[in-house]
């Protein structure tokens, strides 16, 4: 924290702050599934769809609408952007419908993405530039702040005053983040790159790009297999009742506040470099939840490895994206910014997905050892992403 102006710190818990309600609304609806579905009269599957649908609109909706929007001044942007966010809170606490809702979340998901991919680059630009892994990880903070509280006391209120309420309760998240973001973040310089259509085109087109584009997806992917249904996973195969359920989502969430700040350090000088060992450690860990999950004592043990490891690899993969662009296609850092947002919820999208394939067919436990293939996939691409960096001497 020393490294940074007392200025650019303020700046970047403002920017966790909005982190922190943005996150909750993506992930509560993980500890909200079974009260919605009651609620909605669906199944728990198509509940799920209320995690990928909303990670599918980030993915296809963040990169178009950060290019769009290239040329807007940053900080007005962000505030447009919250305000989007807000509105889309208010639909979802009064949507009385399954389309409705899932239309609502949309809606939230496409000002989430690009709020991210905008902000990401803002926390770059305010600290020394061997600190990015580090104020990236300040900002994400706060989504890892949202698992620890917002996910269980957002489910602890919808299990006690409906689910509607916890959108009620992030509208107004909302707009405390609106409020710090409009005091605390200075007007930044305007980009003197502007974007092109031939800078896209050698963005997406860069197999260096796309390589650190899937890394990201399935590293994600493989989180969410298991996540997306932790809470029916923790009533069925953990036999936590509904009243714990609180209990260990904050455990959880506790977890990866650790594994997060942990991810900002150890990825500031070579962000691929330290993730090759970090989806080592996310892979072991999903597999070892075979063994864990099922067993009274070691339930609480797998919680803890689960989230320790759930988001470690966020910090470095966002810096590694903008620093990789920063060298090939300086003038698109703002979408490879907002591509790599895509890429975590393409990721998010898949593996909700396969885990929705692995609750309907197979069992709740298969969610592990899917979510293991998928880390496994992110683990090869880190080590070719490596070799390329050292081949090319881009760090």
């Amino acid at each position: 924290m020393k490294a940074f102006s007392s200025k650019s710190l303020v700046a970047l818990i403002s920017l966790a702050i909005s982190a922190f309600a943005i996150g909750t609304t993506e992930f509560v609806i993980v500890g909200l599934l079974q009260t919605v579905a009651s609620d909605l009269s669906i199944s728990v599957t198509k509940a799920g769809t209320l995690v990928s649908g909303y990670a599918a609109a980030i993915a296809i909706g963040t990169p178009i609408v950060t290019a769009m929007t290239n040329r807007l001044p940053k900080k007005g942007l962000l505030l447009s952007l919250l305000v989007i966010f807000i509105a889309g809170n208010l639909l979802s606490a009064f949507a009385a419908t399954y389309s409705l809702l899932l239309a609502s979340r949309i809606i939230t998901a496409v000002a989430h993405g690009v709020f991210f991919a905008i902000a990401a680059t803002v926390a770059t630009e305010i600290v020394p530039k061997d600190k990015q892994s580090q104020a990236i990880s300040i900002m994400f903070t706060g989504l890892t702040v949202a698992t620890i509280l917002g996910v269980p006391f957002g489910t602890l209120i919808g299990q006690q005053l409906g689910w509607r309420t916890t959108f009620l309760a992030i509208a107004v998240l909302g707009v405390i983040a609106l409020i710090a973001n409009m005091v605390t973040i200075d007007k930044p310089e305007r980009n003197v790159n502007k974007l092109t259509v031939g800078d896209i085109g050698r963005l997406i087109g860069n197999p260096r790009i796309i390589l650190a584009l899937l890394m990201t997806s399935f590293g994600f992917g493989g989180t969410f297999v298991l996540f997306t249904y932790l809470t029916p996973i923790l009533e069925t195969v953990s036999n936590i009742s509904p009243d714990h359920i609180f209990w260990m989502l904050l455990l959880y969430g506790a977890a990866t506040a650790v594994g997060n700040i942990i991810g900002g350090k150890i990825t500031n000088h070579h962000p691929v470099k330290a993730l090759r060992w970090v989806f080592l450690y996310q892979l072991i860990a999903l597999l070892l939840q075979m063994i864990l999950l099922p067993n009274a004592l070691l339930r609480y043990l797998s919680i803890i490895l689960l989230g320790l490891f759930a988001f470690m690899m966020s910090p470095g993969v966002q810096s590694y994206i903008v620093s990789l662009a920063e060298q090939l296609v300086p003038s698109a850092k703002d979408l490879a910014s907002a591509l790599n947002i895509s890429g975590f919820n393409l990721g998010i999208a898949a593996g909700s997905a396969l885990g929705g394939f692995a609750v309907d067919y197979l069992n709740f436990l298969d969610t592990a050892w899917i979510g293991a293939l998928m880390v496994l996939v992110a683990l090869v691409l880190a080590m070719i992403n490596y070799r390329l960096d050292k081949k090319q001497k881009l760090f």
